[in-house]
């Protein structure tokens, strides 16, 4: 993860090396992801997420798109 001033500065960073965009995130998004991500992990009953399950996750805090696409149709 990198952190970028904003939208722009992000876009500069990928034109100058020559790589593309990937998704943004919001620092709110960011704790709204972590949240939730990590809200059951200590628990004894944790288990892995599936790939739809994390979609759903990803979903909740406003990722959608391609980029968060994890499972196939």
């Amino acid at each position: 993860m990198l952190l970028f001033r904003s939208e722009e500065h992000a876009k500069a960073w990928s034109q100058r090396r020559g790589l593309p965009m990937g998704a943004l995130m919001s620092p709110q998004q960011q704790w709204d992801l972590a949240r939730i991500w990590y809200a059951d992990r200590m628990s004894p009953d944790w288990r892995r997420r599936t790939p739809a399950e994390a979609e759903e996750v990803f979903a909740t805090v406003g990722f959608t798109g391609a980029f968060w696409k994890l499972t196939r149709p």
